[in-house]
Parts: C-alpha cells; structure tokens; sequence
C-alpha cells in the first residue's frame, strides 16, 4: 500500500471514529500533496510524499516556540497532537549518536578531518545519504562539533 492510499485510507477511518484532530490534520496533509502535485504536474512517490510530511512536521515545530512565547498552550497542544498524526508516516528517526556516528564515517570517506570551511561539502554529502532519516538541524549540530 503506498502512503497516498495508507493516509486516505487513515482519514476515512480518522472520520468514522469522528477523531477530529487526526481527520484534519492529514486532509491538510493530502490537499498539500495533492497541491505540489498540481503545482509541479507530477505524481508523488512515497519519498516525495515523505518530503511534503516532514515540511508538514517542520512548519508546525517552528510554530512551537511562537505559540509558546504568547502563552497559547491550547495552540501548543493542538499542533503537538497534529505533529504526533504526521510522524505516525514517516520513517523513525536517527537518533543523535547514530547521527555522530554516520557525520565522521561520511568524513572518513570524504577525507575530511576537520575544519569549518569543510562545513558545506560534508553537510551536503550527509543530508544526502541520511535524507528522511535525520533532522537537518541535528545533522548540522553534529557536523559542526565534528569540524569544531
């Protein structure tokens, strides 16, 4: 089953069992696929549709800490409970050692052994081969300790 029909198949459900957070929060989810389907003329794979999830993921995260500084908790809550909805379809995440561990293996191979102006080269050559497995932000903390 690809993702497109395991999240209609989810929304269908999420409106029998009248769960109005997850009902609502994967139709926004499909009407952003469905919009870079028609932006773009091209129809999504699961990678692809694991690319607009994790943005998904992403805008709400950001909206966190705005929320948090206005004193919305009941903004807070909404958007951690649409957040937990979205990752139920992606793939788990590393964790932040495994992410060390990958940084200085893909260095290794790179031949690089530190220095900041090495940032850009192994920052691309990583989020290359952890794409969908690993925060950026993470991969970019984790590279930088390696290169500081």
């Amino acid at each position: 089953m690809s993702l497109k029909d395991k999240l209609m198949e989810d929304f269908k459900q999420a409106m029998k069992d009248r769960d109005e957070i997850a009902k609502n929060t994967i139709n926004l989810a499909r009407a952003a696929i469905k919009q870079y389907e028609v932006d773009n003329r091209e129809e999504l794979d699961d990678a692809g549709i694991i690319g607009i999830l994790q943005k998904q993921v992403k805008m709400r995260n950001d909206a966190l800490a705005d929320f948090e500084k206005a004193g919305r908790t009941d903004m807070l809550d909404a958007y951690k409970a649409e957040i937990a909805v979205l990752e139920k379809y992606l793939p788990e995440q590393m964790s932040p050692d495994a992410i060390k561990t990958a940084v200085a293996e893909i260095a290794g191979e790179l031949g690089i052994a530190g220095g900041k102006e090495n940032m850009g080269k192994l920052m691309g050559a990583v989020m290359g081969k952890l794409k969908g497995q690993a925060d950026g932000n993470a991969v970019r903390q984790a590279v930088s300790e390696f290169l500081g």
